[in-house]
């Protein structure tokens, strides 16, 4: 036998360092669980809207005038053929019983609607209550609302205090329920993968930890640093940190259940397994980090939060994965494989398994391989015809909950814009001719002059049109030009039509920047790891193709299948980087061991090879990934059923089509032009004929 491999990070999982690398793991985790605390999710309206956005000034403004304190709880009372005597005598009772609960100890009489049957009472709430008491209060409001109420008539809550209690509910467990139906899909798929009644508990222990670690380092980053994040947020980068940090381990596992075959101390086996899989592991999650890091150019508050949060939680992935993980495994012992324990001696069953047989059909027709395979993901591109983006306020959950319904009904009964009426705010003293002014624009339908300061005024602006359309874009930018052009006014305008705006302009910036950027991040994350322009270029383009397919197929389904409107602002730019980021670690496991093996038996050869030893893995991989990503549905935001739709599919369409078929078919084709400027005989490992490194999956 010979002895373990004790130099330099192997050390950590030697025969005595694997002890020590496991009690410090402990404490630093034990020490991040219990120091780390809760994260502090944003509220502030203005610091959740676009960077420099105008709706942004609009929302910190209104902090400086009385009504900016308020959150007013809209109660909207409705009966099919009108409203009956007995229910406008009910609807005078709540506003005088209400008025022990309104901010101020008054409540404003109740709006009919012209036909009579829709009231509107306004029902003005301190802003600043602490979530428990809004709620509460809301909750109250509901109550009494109903319970008054003849036989017929119907009340619901709806308006700023309706949407924060609303949504609140809403969100309350979805992070615990992520986490469960994301540790039980990953758990379910390592059982399948390792068919062993316990290997599957020790990664998935692993990257449990993790997991919680990073929220952890997150939560205080919100606290200390200004991070901003929200529910969706933190989901996000939980579902990242168990995709990423589980395919680093079945990597890893894999190769090192190739050395336990090749040497018989599993200290050894290890050290070699992590030299091997270290490379390919880390290009593929700097790949990740770095595309996460570009967010933080986003003008989006969310976005930004998105791609620092993950960026957290992908570094702690994949430390604990080559670092902790390995520690664990060895201490347990080759025991952990049973009843398939892999014997010294034993040969690879993938170099004549059925990747084996998918590698060898490719290299004998690679041209209709490669044919075959641009022809689908074209044909799957082109669902995204009639693609349409933007979700308004009341198509954001799955789940309509009764501030929608609310909203809805008073959208019908009202001008459409009064159920969220824009925010002019101008200087005082000259607020006449700044409400002169926007009463003349097209598309505003009424102007009602507000609360105001000796220094600031405010005024309701109603539109006629629909919240979230194209015409109440265009009334906002030409209310901004008309108001904008008064002298000396300092005229913004706000509110959520507003905002709403300003969020798809700063969405359309994002895309235009970020995605560039992210396409460079990935090609030169392989240019210096294959050293060849040729491939780089080559796999780009392999993911490119891949994410246009599983766009067109998401949004077919959504818009056919599943019924959403839109897409959300947010989905394009954050489903092309889950998918690029995520999609070319495939092609980076596959690539790299390409490379390794046309060193000794030619690019041809050598590929199919490579497919045969990766393909166990990394399908387990891709399968994996795709399911956690689809679990971001059992949260009630439409926008991560999308993410996680997109993304899930991809991720499929890249394991199973792009990385086993075209990527093999276009590397036949090109030969040793594929790896052009260099030459894989160079950078083959000194230590490569010794060590077959293999990503089989099953025994």
């Amino acid at each position: 036998m010979r002895p373990a491999d004790t130099s330099g990070w192997a050390a950590l999982w030697g025969p005595r360092g694997k002890w020590l690398a496991v009690v410090l793991a402990i404490v630093f985790s034990g020490l991040a669980l219990a120091l780390g605390g809760a994260s502090k999710v944003n509220t502030d309206p203005a610091a959740a809207l676009p960077r420099g956005a105008e709706s942004g000034t609009v929302a910190r403004l209104q902090q400086r005038l009385p009504s900016g304190q308020l959150a007013p709880a809209l109660v909207v009372y409705s009966r099919d053929g009108g409203l009956s005597a007995g229910d406008r005598a009910s609807i005078d009772a709540d506003a005088r019983r209400f008025t022990s609960l309104a901010a101020g100890g008054r409540v404003p009489p109740p709006v009919y609607s012209e036909k009579g049957d829709v009231a509107l009472l306004s029902v003005p709430l301190r802003g600043a209550l602490p979530l428990a008491d809004l709620t509460g209060t809301v909750r109250k409001i509901r109550a009494e609302a109903a319970a008054g109420l003849p036989a017929g008539a119907r009340a619901q809550v709806t308006g700023p205090a309706g949407f924060k209690v609303d949504l609140a509910a809403v969100f309350d467990g979805a992070n615990f329920t992520l986490l469960a139906v994301t540790a039980s899909v990953v758990a379910l798929l390592l059982l399948i993968t390792y068919r062993s009644p316990w290997l599957w508990l020790v990664p998935l222990g692993v990257i449990g930890v993790a997991d919680q670690v990073a929220a952890k380092i997150v939560a205080v980053l919100t606290r200390t640093a200004g991070l901003t994040v929200d529910d969706s947020t933190l989901g996000i980068t939980s579902v990242l940190v168990f995709g990423a940090g589980t395919n680093y381990a079945l990597l890893l596992i894999a190769r090192y259940r190739e050395q336990l075959r090749v040497h018989d101390d599993r200290h050894r086996a290890m050290a070699r397994a992590v030299r091997s899989a270290a490379s390919a592991i880390l290009a593929s999650s700097a790949t990740v980090t770095l595309a996460l890091v570009t967010l933080v150019l986003a003008d989006s508050p969310a976005v930004r939060g998105i791609g620092l949060a993950g960026a957290i939680g992908i570094v702690t992935a994949v430390g604990y994965a080559l670092l902790v993980l390995p520690a664990v495994l060895v201490l347990f012992g080759q025991g952990l494989f049973w009843p398939f324990a892999p014997k010294t001696g034993q040969p690879d069953p993938a170099r004549g398994g059925v990747w084996a047989r998918v590698g060898g059909a490719v290299s004998r027709r690679p041209a209709l391989m490669t044919a075959v395979s641009v022809a689908v993901l074209a044909v799957l591109a082109l669902g995204a015809a009639g693609l349409k983006v933007g979700l308004s306020q009341t198509e954001q959950f799955r789940e309509k909950v009764e501030a929608i319904a609310g909203q809805e009904t008073l959208s019908r009964a009202f001008p459409a814009g009064s159920a969220q009426p824009l925010v002019l705010i101008s200087r005082a003293s000259a607020a006449e001719e700044v409400e002169a002014t926007a009463s003349r624009v097209p598309g505003v339908v009424r102007v009602t002059p507000g609360d105001r300061t000796a220094e600031y005024a405010r005024a309701d602006v109603v539109l006629g049109a629909e919240p979230g359309t194209e015409a109440a874009f265009s009334a906002v930018r030409a209310l901004r030009a008309a108001v904008h052009a008064v002298p000396e006014a300092r005229a913004v305008v706000g509110g959520q039509a507003a905002a709403d705006l300003d969020e798809r302009d700063a969405a359309t910036r994002d895309q235009k920047l970020i995605m560039p950027l992210v396409l460079g991040v990935v090609l030169l994350v392989l240019l210096a790891l294959l050293r060849s322009v040729v491939a780089a270029v080559t796999l780009v383009l392999t993911v490119i193709a891949s994410f246009g397919a599983s766009f067109g197929a998401g949004w077919f389904a959504f818009r056919h299948l599943l019924g959403f409107p839109a897409l959300d602002l947010d989905v394009p730019l954050l489903s092309f980087l889950f998918l690029v980021a995520l999609g070319i670690d495939y092609n980076i496991f596959l690539a790299t061991r390409a490379r390794e093996e046309a060193a000794e038996q030619g690019t041809r050869e050598g590929v199919v090879t490579a497919l045969a030893v990766t393909g166990g893995v990394i399908t387990s991989a891709g399968v994996l990934l795709a399911a956690v990503f689809s679990v971001l549905g059992v949260l009630p935001l439409i926008t991560l059923t999308q993410i996680g739709v997109i993304v899930g599919f991809g991720v499929l369409l890249d394991t199973v089509l792009v990385r086993s078929v075209l990527v093999p078919a276009l590397v036949t084709l090109l030969g040793d032009r594929f790896w052009w400027p260099g030459n894989p005989a160079a950078g083959a490992s000194s230590t490569h004929t010794s060590v077959r490194e293999a990503e089989a999956a099953r025994p």
